[in-house]
């Protein structure tokens, strides 16, 4: 039984480290977003998916004007075969 006390402590704490790393990497993304909408820096669709860990089809297919979590996505234009998109904070 201390055998599998262990291992269950083991994988908590395993879990919980995988978790703190993911959060962080949240926090990362964020503050890019926060940065690229701050700047007021355009993104293509591709940067877009990316940023957003989705296919880049879905960042399309979702219209001009949507929001994700703390900002407002908009289409701005297109530059060739590429969409540009601009971010803006709101709360």
């Amino acid at each position: 039984m201390t055998e599998s006390s262990n291992s269950t402590m083991e994988e908590a704490r395993v879990s919980n480290e995988e978790r703190v790393t993911q959060l962080r990497d949240l926090i990362d993304t964020l503050r890019i977003a926060e940065e690229i909408a701050g700047k007021g820096y355009l993104i293509s669709s591709s940067e877009l998916a990316d940023l957003m860990d989705i296919n880049a089809s879905a960042v399309t297919s979702r219209g001009d004007h949507w929001s994700w979590r703390n900002w407002v996505v908009s289409r701005v234009r297109r530059e060739g075969n590429q969409i540009l998109w601009q971010l803006e904070r709101v709360d």
